[in-house]
């Protein structure tokens, strides 16, 4: 069952989305060389405790910490850690979430640590988060989940890759439905498997969190003895883009990012809805 939200509820879902845009913004500043991915754990519980909010992450199936911070070839769930520290020239992704008043927001990011960064990392980034952006585009009332993973392939799938080959779309996790709990149904694949069909109907209180995983080589990951980081089986360095989005009956609301998407939402002839807290 897919829960479909009313507006008040979409507008508590804003409040949460707005925290993570805050611990967005704090982290990105705190993504230095020399610091720890721990430093960056303590400075997302800081922004939460500052909003009154609570971390979806913390305990979550026993998830140690409040942000999952994942360096170059780690695709998702890295754990904070004072053993890991940024160098200049690395790649994190920054996974986080919030709750206000039982309602949840989710959203991660790639960040360049310093600089000195080759160019198919930057052009890594820069699709995956594309890619992220025409998922959303797609989220339009009459259109199915398919329409948004068929967008999100076909971007990536578009674009030439340096050097050669393809981009592999990371084939084991997924954007997801959220609202009361952070992972809810449907499972969104970032790119299209026919033998799932076509998925439900979006209809407005429709809310997904959107986020590829994109990889300079191969589409296959595997787990760590921590039983969380999840690495690319062949070594090559990852990216990593999420937004929480709801579809209300005036368009698509970024429910995570400052201005609810609607610059980017933009390029693609696609106006965002009104920020309901505004």
């Amino acid at each position: 069952m897919v829960q479909i939200k009313t507006p008040e509820q979409i507008a508590k879902m804003r409040a949460a989305g707005l925290v993570v845009a805050a611990i967005h913004a704090a982290t990105r500043e705190a993504a230095v060389p020399g610091a720890t991915t721990k430093d960056l754990d303590d400075v997302a519980r800081k922004v939460l405790a500052e909003n009154g909010a609570k971390s979806n992450f913390l305990g979550y199936g026993g998830f140690p910490a409040t942000i999952c911070t994942s360096v170059n070839d780690v695709v998702v769930h890295g754990i904070p850690s004072d053993e890991v520290v940024l160098k200049d020239g690395d790649i994190i992704s920054i996974d986080c979430g919030a709750i206000v008043d039982g309602w949840h927001g989710d959203a991660a990011y790639t960040a360049f640590v310093g600089g000195g960064h080759a160019p198919e990392l930057v052009e890594l980034s820069r699709v995956t988060e594309e890619s992220m952006w025409a998922g959303i585009a797609a989220m339009k009332p009459g259109n199915r989940l398919v329409d948004v993973s068929r967008a999100i392939e076909t971007y990536i799938r578009r674009q030439p890759k340096p050097g050669g080959g393809r981009y592999g779309i990371v084939e084991d996790y997924g954007g997801h439905g959220i609202g009361t709990e952070m992972h809810m149904d449907p499972h969104l694949l970032n790119y299209v498997d026919r033998r799932r069909g076509k998925g439900p109907k979006l209809v407005p209180g429709f809310c997904l969190a959107i986020e590829p995983m994109v990889s300079l080589g191969t589409p296959r990951t595997e787990v760590l003895e921590d039983d969380w980081t999840v690495i690319t089986t062949d070594g090559t360095w990852s990216s990593h883009w999420e937004h929480s989005v709801a579809l209300t009956e005036a368009g698509p609301l970024v429910l995570t990012a400052p201005d609810c998407g609607r610059a980017k939402l933009a390029e693609h002839g696609v106006e965002a809805a009104p920020d309901p807290l505004a």
